[in-house]
């Protein structure tokens, strides 16, 4: 546990530091005249209510306004395993999720790739009860039903909690709902417990105040990958850097003009402003980066629980989709 900590701990000095080194200028300034074909003609964009830098990017329609000629569409999903299905099949070209929407993927055949990761994020997920639930520890779990998003964050989260009250899988039971039925379910209590991620946890604790049973701290790393096929980033390896130069952009914003980020995303989700004002207290620092030795042992050593717990047909090798940046970007050498 502690070495989760320390591993959660150092990502994001390591990755704010990995970003500093590829920052000078932008990807798509660079490109001469006889490069513009290195731009797509359309560039189809995943995203959803917890995406808060792809959300920001969306509203500074910064893309709209560097890339003259290509239709920036963005395309808005519940969570990240419905995210994952359309860029699998083709029906968009850059997505953002949490740690095992991409290993369920992977598991299913999928083509997809990771292309870079924001740090961990650990205390925007819980496990929620009623107020006044018989459960008060993770033990008390044993023979409950539990609501979540299969394939999503929330399920790494429960199975970590299981593990942690040394439990088993089949000592619950696992009821898979999309998040607004997975709420629904919890209020008119046909589940005993919740497991959910922000912000549709600050929005039902706005609302009818469920009790925190446990956080992801200490649990889960809740880190973010953003995700492409193949074919996709090795074309348009410079759209890539792009793109990560402006999310990072987006979330310096955030950082910065925390007022206006709030009225930007509220207005965005639907959600009030005090519901986003909790999510982005929980939220820290986010800057966009490529992927890291570090960050991909982690999330090897997801799948291999979910695998070990037959959460997933089969072993995957996370290396096998991951995505190098060309030594042109990467390097700086533009």
């Amino acid at each position: 546990m502690k070495s989760l900590l320390r591993r959660a701990a150092l990502m994001l000095p390591l990755a704010l530091l990995t970003w500093t080194s590829l920052l000078p200028a932008s990807a798509l300034a660079a490109l001469q005249p006889a490069e513009q074909s290195k731009i797509p003609k359309e560039l189809r964009i995943g995203f959803q209510k917890s995406s808060v830098n792809l959300t920001l990017l969306k509203h500074r329609h910064a893309l709209e306004q560097q890339l003259k000629g290509v239709k920036v569409t963005w395309f808005e999903f519940t969570a990240g395993p419905q995210m994952l299905e359309a860029l699998s099949v083709g029906s968009i070209d850059f997505a953002t999720t949490g740690e095992p929407p991409p290993i369920f993927a992977q598991a299913a055949g999928s083509n997809l790739v990771y292309v870079g990761a924001e740090p961990a994020k650990p205390a925007v997920s819980a496990i929620l009860v009623k107020q006044d639930s018989v459960i008060k520890n993770l033990v008390d779990l044993k023979g409950k039903k539990i609501a979540f998003q299969k394939g999503s964050s929330a399920h790494y989260h429960v199975l970590r909690v299981v593990q942690q009250a040394g439990l088993q899988w089949s000592d619950i039971t696992p009821v898979y709902l999309a998040p607004a039925d997975a709420r629904a379910a919890f209020e008119r209590g046909s589940v005993d417990a919740w497991a959910i991620w922000d912000p549709y946890w600050a929005a039902i604790e706005q609302n009818t105040k469920p009790r925190v049973l446990v956080t992801g701290v200490g649990l889960v790393n809740n880190l973010s990958h953003y995700l492409s096929s193949r074919s996709f980033a090795d074309q348009y390896p410079k759209l890539i850097q792009l793109l990560f130069e402006e999310l990072t952009k987006s979330d310096t914003f955030v950082q910065k003009n925390r007022t206006e980020a709030i009225a930007i995303v509220a207005a965005s989700t639907g959600l009030d402003k005090p519901t986003i004002a909790a999510f982005l207290e929980r939220r820290p620092r986010s800057p966009v980066v490529y992927l890291t030795p570090n960050i991909i042992e982690e999330q090897q050593r997801v799948a291999d629980n979910f695998y070990q717990q037959k959460l997933i047909p089969k072993s995957v090798n996370v290396k096998d989709a991951t995505w190098t940046p060309p030594a042109s970007v990467s390097t700086n050498k533009l």
